[in-house]
């Protein structure tokens, strides 16, 4: 497979930074253009090159986020979206001679319904602010990231995020009911009706959710909400295996007492690892498991939640799934369980830069995926290694590798098909929950069914001819 890079070139014959900036400041209110150390002394995110262009625009409106892109189009300069810039993806990168667009002032919370169950936010808002606003009437959004505090709402259409609660309440595309955005041509599709059902013909929403920004800019969205349950209740459970994955998470998936919040699959190996790092030791159960699920049940009060995992986790431990079992008895210790999970920053600070891939497989087919695996990257290089760990209820696993990039061209390319090799026997798709970005679009390309592609490329082509929009993501240029 040829190599794509992750960050795109500078975009030829881009307008002088003076000019572009002038026009820019000229369209919009006082303050909302930066450039210079304005710009690169921000935080970057998660890719050191989400800040390069150097020259960023805060629309505060949708009517300022249009006239961003009449002054882009009549310049020829090509415009990143960015929101909180958490992407794993390469989805936000810029170049010199671009201009990003940052949602953060596109942050208000323009209503929450809580007779309908709808929210109408605008793209900037982030997720713990809408989790936050939603619980003062009962109710959540129904999707959950562990980078809620930072990840935006609009970025997170763009991406189609998924989370640990995809398994009930779907990914994000399940979530919107309607959007406003401004296409790359500046007209504005305002269509925000919150309402569960309208069958009136093709819908353009779906055609921005996962589009990463190419297609046009999402500025707000009525979204789905469901009742939030007062009561969770959490428990590790130490696998058998591997193999056991299936009947524990059945299991899970029964009590009625509550419904399944969450069920998160650490391999040992990533659970040896997070206890290291965050000197917490689980004591026996955190060494007798082939495998740990982390699992979370919600209902109406905690006492029938407890009792409901405790029979739970009996019960499997009769069946042979479940070898040990640690019940959290108080808030404080769920919470240092959960970060025993979502905390993958502690294996970015030992490793650098690691190889992460975001995979879907069927859950019968887990086991022998994740073998597969360990045993093609041993067969790469001996001593090699990966943490695996995801949102094991509807297939999404996380895997990163145990040593810093960057890999040699060919070592890369052995590792990369050690890895998506094994999907297509099982049915799985190479990217879960992350996106295509610039990172993927090679894999995209050489994977993605031939039809598939021919009719992205063709909307893309329609809606944005020029290629003014995020280029380098997703497909690699207009008309492609």
């Amino acid at each position: 497979m040829p190599a794509f890079p992750d960050v795109p070139p500078t975009p030829p014959q881009a307008p002088p930074a003076s000019t572009l900036r002038a026009a820019l400041e000229a369209a919009l209110a006082p303050g909302a253009v930066l450039s210079g150390d304005d710009v690169t002394g921000r935080d970057p995110g998660w890719h050191p090159d989400n800040l390069r262009a150097g020259l960023m625009v805060r629309p505060s409106s949708t009517a300022e986020v249009a006239r961003v892109l009449d002054v882009a189009r009549r310049h020829g300069a090509s415009v990143v979206p960015q929101g909180g810039r958490t992407g794993l993806v390469g989805g936000t990168v810029s170049a010199p001679g671009q201009i990003i667009l940052s949602t953060e002032r596109l942050a208000r919370i323009r209503q929450i319904d809580p007779d309908t169950r709808v929210a109408v936010v605008e793209a900037g808002v982030t997720l713990a602010a809408l989790q936050d606003a939603a619980a003062a009437h009962g109710l959540e959004p129904g999707i959950d990231i562990a980078a809620r505090g930072s990840a935006t709402i609009g970025g997170m259409i763009s991406t189609n995020a998924g989370g640990m609660t995809a398994h009930r309440h779907g990914v994000m595309r399940h979530r919107v009911l309607a959007l406003e955005a401004v296409l790359p041509d500046g007209r504005v599709l305002s269509d925000l009706a919150p309402v569960i059902k309208a069958a009136t013909g093709p819908d353009p929403r779906h055609l921005l959710v996962g589009a990463e920004g190419t297609l046009g800019i999402v500025t707000a969205a009525a979204l789905r909400l469901e009742p939030a349950a007062p009561a969770h209740a959490t428990a590790l459970l130490a696998l058998r295996d591997l193999e056991a994955v299936p009947a524990a998470l059945a299991g899970v998936l029964r009590p009625d007492a509550g419904h399944l919040h969450a069920a998160e699959l650490m391999t040992a190996r990533h659970l040896a690892f997070m206890q290291e790092a965050h000197g917490h030791s689980l004591g026996p159960v955190g060494q007798a498991g082939g495998a740990y699920l982390l699992v979370a049940l919600a209902g109406p009060a905690p006492a029938p939640l407890q009792e409901a995992l405790e029979g739970l986790a009996a019960a499997l431990y009769e069946g042979g799934a479940v070898v040990d079992a640690l019940i959290a008895t108080s808030g404080a210790q769920a919470e240092r369980l959960w970060a025993l999970r979502e905390d993958t920053g502690a294996i970015s600070q030992r490793f650098g830069g690691a190889a992460g891939f975001d995979v879907s497989v069927p859950v019968s087919a887990l086991s022998g995926y994740i073998r597969a695996v360990d045993a093609g990257l041993a067969a790469v290089e001996p001593g090699l290694g990966a943490f695996v760990f995801g949102h094991v209820a509807d297939g999404n696993l996380h895997i990163v590798l145990d040593r810093p990039e960057p890999f040699p061209e060919g070592l890369r390319q052995r590792i990369e098909a050690a890895i998506y090799g094994p999907l297509g026997a099982v049915g799985g798709v190479f990217s879960a929950e992350h996106g295509i970005g610039s990172k993927r679009v090679g894999h995209l390309m050489s994977r993605g069914d031939p039809v598939r592609l021919a009719v992205m490329a063709q909307i893309k082509a329609a809606l944005d001819p020029d290629g003014l929009m995020n280029p380098g993501k997703v497909l690699p240029v207009a008309g492609a």
